[in-house]
């Protein structure tokens, strides 16, 4: 049996850091393959992506990669938990996935292994702090940091995106009981919220930010930089769909979404009048940050709800490729096909699929389609041999 190692990425868009996340994983895995799943049209931080998922898994192999999966996108577009989950499920199924290595500021392994026991475990001195620090008014962030402190473990580990979702991702390696190992990886360059370009490390904020600076071409492949014209950069555009479709629903429908609750649902209907930024402005405070405002108003628009997405991380669900290296394709093909759950590689492989699997490809497909509506940007839906 093949050893795959795996990294759960969005690549919005591929970049030097990238491609050195790749090649460390590589080196420091002794996998055989490196294996990566992705968010196909719409990320994390509640951003449309700036090309479609194809181009993007292109580059990932051309990076590195050999095979890229699509991550579904009622998981791509959820909170670091259910993003976490959704993407350690459909790993774990596939037998020959030994590693899932990621990018981090800081921590060693243990580090990683110590916090995401305290938060699987939830004993009594984690959730009564949790729940003094949320209810004296801390970010969340903060009062899971200190709930962490409290128990023994290390809360500083909790001091980025990148670490909490490093954590995440033990945390739910963790859960299935999978003999699966984890590496964390330390992140060269920029901050992934510095909106300034570096010299050759540069945030995929700041690339997106800077996309006709005459640096941007120190920080991509050049494979990237020749696709960047064909790059979608009207947010305020997408912004202004997700600040319509807030408007179209009741508050009834925004209850049903991961993150709206304790009242959120008035509070964004009662600013439904204002521009996108002053929406969110208005609702951010040390408990609500922009990105879980932004994540509400785009689940919303997808039409993605909390009840959907427990019952997909609850069923079996399916392996969609994007991009296969050449090289390897028809072994990477069948070691995926070991896995429990069925391989997506043309519309027929579809009717393999259980209710609830075919409620989450949907979803995809919505997501696709919206993609490209947005954009108003075509591509074919087609497995990509590199």
């Amino acid at each position: 049996m093949s050893k795959f190692c795996a990294i759960i990425c969005e690549f919005n868009p591929f970049h030097n850091g990238h491609r050195y996340i790749i090649h460390k994983a590589k080196e420091l895995s002794g996998c055989d393959n490196l294996i990566v799943i992705m968010s196909g049209s719409f990320t994390q931080r509640a951003d449309i992506c700036v090309a479609d998922k194809f181009t993007r898994a292109k580059h990932a192999v051309t990076g590195g990669a050999d095979c890229v999966l699509e991550l579904p996108a009622a998981f791509s577009v959820a909170p670091a938990e259910i993003f976490a989950r959704g993407a350690v499920k459909i790993l774990s199924s596939i037998p020959a996935v030994k590693t899932i290595a990621f990018g981090c500021e800081n921590g060693e392994i243990k580090d990683f292994y110590d916090c995401a026991n305290l938060l699987a475990e939830e004993n009594d001195v984690f959730k009564n702090t949790l729940s003094l620090s949320l209810g004296s008014g801390e970010s969340y962030i903060k009062s899971l940091s200190a709930a962490v402190i409290a128990a023994g473990g290390n809360g500083n580990i909790l001091n980025s995106p990148n670490n909490i979702l490093g954590t995440e991702y033990t945390k739910s390696i963790i859960k299935t009981g999978k003999s699966i190992k984890i590496l964390p990886i330390k992140r060269l360059g920029a901050n992934f919220k510095d909106k300034k370009l570096k010299e050759s490390y540069s945030s995929a904020s700041a690339i997106r930010a800077n996309l006709n600076a005459e640096n941007v071409k120190d920080n991509v492949p050049e494979f990237v930089l020749n696709d960047i014209k064909d790059f979608y950069t009207d947010f305020a555009a997408y912004e202004k769909l997700l600040k319509i479709s807030l408007s179209r629903t009741q508050t009834s429908t925004l209850k049903q979404i991961y993150g709206c609750t304790e009242g959120l649902e008035n509070k964004l209907k009662s600013l439904q009048n204002l521009p996108f930024n002053g929406i969110i402005e208005e609702c951010c405070n040390k408990r609500y940050t922009a990105s879980r405002i932004k994540r509400i108003l785009l689940a919303n628009y997808l039409r993605i709800y909390s009840d959907d997405c427990a019952e997909y991380l609850a069923s079996p669900l399916y392996l969609k490729p994007l991009a296969v290296k050449k090289d390897f394709s028809n072994d990477i093909l069948a070691e995926l096909a070991l896995s429990h759950y069925p391989v997506i590689t043309c519309g027929g492989d579809v009717q393999k699929l259980n209710p609830a699997a075919v409620k989450c490809k949907w979803t995809d497909d919505f997501a696709t389609l919206q993609w490209q509506q947005i954009t108003e940007k075509q591509f074919k839906e087609k497995l990509l041999i590199i």
